[in-house]
């Protein structure tokens, strides 16, 4: 049976957070035929027990080794039957219509690639994604550029932060890995998410290939949920992949000296988060860069 939506949910040692999450999944008011597939990335806190125990009706899938991210996600994908494939953070919690209203918005603009608002826990915008990172716009993040008053209201910036920008439908370069839903005939014409970034980047990666394409990403602001937020990472891990993320990016879809480059950004923009923040984790994002 073909479904209307395959929801992967991609776990590591956080089984009562997944739970969490897989409870609001549980409770949604949407009337679509849709699966939810949970893949545990060899975790060690007996995970796949307590998730089988606690929704037998959802498909574990159990993996030898932890795929990271886009593994993970992929080797879900891969066991996935419906039209649409949304990978969603196990640290999400949606509202009982998120998925009615994503899903109608979705239709209604024959998306391929697709995300919603995403609230802290405490009701506030949660700022995701941005344009895509070209040389211009990665020197204006390294440079805090894009964080001045009145130019961060001009810029396409990389990192979008406005939270006024959110409250409206957009058309971004990319968006978070967080909640992406995505087209599963596309996703599978994509080969998926780059499993050589192991985490953090990986959502960057796949929407620059389908702008490669000459395909749009939709962001809607009426559909929400809440992300915990570095409930299932952390900040520092953030932080360092990203770094090795764009790196990547760059070595496989720009030129050398374009590589360069981005390389000398980085460094210097982590050399000036060192000075101005004072915190050791960039002098360790110095060294990747």
């Amino acid at each position: 049976m073909i479904m209307d939506l395959s929801i992967i949910v991609v776990n590591y040692n956080t089984k009562k957070i997944t739970a969490d999450c897989l409870d609001t999944i549980r409770q949604s008011t949407d009337k679509l035929n849709k699966e939810v597939i949970v893949v545990d990335n060899a975790s060690t806190d007996g995970s796949v027990a307590y998730l089988n125990q606690k929704f037998p009706r959802y498909k574990i899938i159990s993996s030898a080794k932890n795929l990271g991210f886009a593994g993970g996600n992929n080797l879900g994908v891969k066991q996935a039957t419906g039209n649409y494939v949304w990978l969603l953070n196990s640290d999400t919690l949606l509202e009982k219509n998120t998925i009615s209203t994503l899903m109608k918005a979705v239709k209604t603009n024959n998306s391929l690639i697709a995300s919603c608002r995403i609230l802290n826990s405490n009701g506030s915008i949660q700022p995701q994604g941005g344009y895509l990172p070209d040389l211009w716009r990665l020197k204006a993040w390294m440079l805090f550029i894009d964080d001045l008053p009145l130019i961060k209201n001009l810029m396409r910036p990389y990192h979008q932060n406005l939270t006024s920008w959110f409250k409206q439908d957009q058309r971004p370069g990319w968006l978070s890995g967080t909640a992406l839903l995505i087209k599963r005939d596309f996703y599978n014409q994509m080969k998926g998410l780059d499993q050589n970034i192991f985490m953090y980047g990986e959502d960057v990666e796949f929407c620059l290939r389908a702008a490669q394409k000459g395909i749009k990403i939709d962001y809607f602001a009426k559909p929400q949920l809440i992300h915990l937020g570095q409930a299932s990472g952390s900040s520092s891990g953030a932080i360092l992949g990203e770094y090795q993320g764009l790196k990547y990016i760059y070595q496989k879809h720009k030129s050398a000296w374009q590589f360069c480059c981005l390389r000398l950004l980085l460094k210097f923009g982590a050399l000036l988060r060192v000075i101005i923040l004072r915190r050791g984790l960039y002098a360790e994002a110095f060294r990747l860069a």
